[in-house]
């Protein structure tokens, strides 16, 4: 390589490097930083040919770090954390809100509905939900907190498991359940009725759809009498609800409906998806105490739903 360029190197490069180098996976450092892993490795060839050097050894499913690599870690490594610190600092000297993002799903139909539950004891803490379907960049949005479905391979090191494996099966309105007509005893049942799916468009949320639950029980050519699809989850469940047709659930968005009787299992076969719940702290944000607060809080609730769930019988 010949190094072209001049000059420090930019910070989005440098923070995309350290991310690699601290997890020494691009995947990892992608599923931290709120990009795709592709996005990772362009910065990290960008990185490379900036400063003329190999960073990184390339083996099969493994990077390690080259020589030159351990040298620029250490130093990338050192004055991350120093302007972190600095800028939480005046952050907090500010009056910095505590900023949270997840996706719209996890926001309206888990976070928010609890959110009065944190702020009864902590009147003084100003939160704010960043909530959307694309990824975040949590140091220049200045992000707190993520919570994240992903997988827990990919999951980034000092990631919180939430909520543990999360559980897929149909649910629907209970009145579906008593029509006669239109039984709900076996999977095949399915073809007689409206399947409800949810297409989050930018795709960049992993996200089981009807296809992958199919696939999975091993029904195969399955055809539905009609199939509606919503852009976000909260609308497939109030369809549902309303008796419009039959969801597909993630156990921990559907706890509450479940346990209200505004939904209905009808099978008790269920598939496990790969994927969890992960909090995220992002680097510099260690130290606010309202952080700390919000994450109990939020592994408070997630233990809760569990103790609910075993109780009253859901997966």
């Amino acid at each position: 390589m010949r190094n072209k360029q001049r000059g420090v190197p930019s910070l989005d490069l440098i923070r995309g490097f350290e991310a690699a180098a601290r997890n020494l996976s691009f995947t990892k450092a992608a599923a931290e930083l709120f990009v795709t892993q592709s996005a990772i490795s362009r910065q990290i060839k960008t990185l490379e040919e900036h400063l003329g050097v190999a960073l990184f050894r390339r083996r099969n499913r493994e990077v390690l770090l080259t020589d030159a690599g351990h040298v620029l870690y250490g130093s990338a490594s050192k004055a991350l954390r120093e302007l972190e610190a600095a800028a939480a600092r005046l952050g907090d000297s500010a009056g910095r809100p505590l900023v949270v993002t997840t996706s719209i799903s996890m926001a309206s139909l888990w976070l928010v509905p609890r959110l009065p539950r944190f702020r009864k004891p902590h009147p003084g803490t100003d939160v704010r939900i960043v909530a959307n379907t694309g990824i975040a960049d949590m140091g220049r949005e200045r992000i707190d907190i993520a919570i994240r479905f992903i997988e827990p391979k990919s999951a980034p090191t000092g990631a919180i498991p939430l909520t543990g494996t999360v559980s897929l099966f149909p649910v629907c309105a209970p009145a579906l359940l008593e029509d006669r007509a239109r039984p709900l005893r076996r999977l095949a049942d399915l073809s007689s009725h409206v399947l409800l799916h949810f297409d989050p468009q930018e795709g960049k949320w992993p996200w089981l759809g009807w296809h992958d639950w199919l696939r999975a029980m091993q029904v195969d050519g399955l055809k539905p009498v009609g199939e509606l699809t919503f852009s976000h989850y909260d609308q497939v469940l109030h369809a549902a609800v309303d008796g419009e047709g039959v969801a597909l659930g993630r156990s921990t968005l559907v706890a509450r409906y479940v346990e209200k009787r505004l939904l209905a299992i009808p099978f008790e076969n269920s598939r496990v998806a790969p994927f969890e719940y992960f909090i995220i702290i992002a680097p510099g944000s260690e130290g606010r105490p309202e952080v700390r607060d919000f994450v109990a809080w939020l592994e408070s609730e997630a233990s809760l739903d569990t103790k609910l769930r075993h109780a009253s019988g859901q997966r």
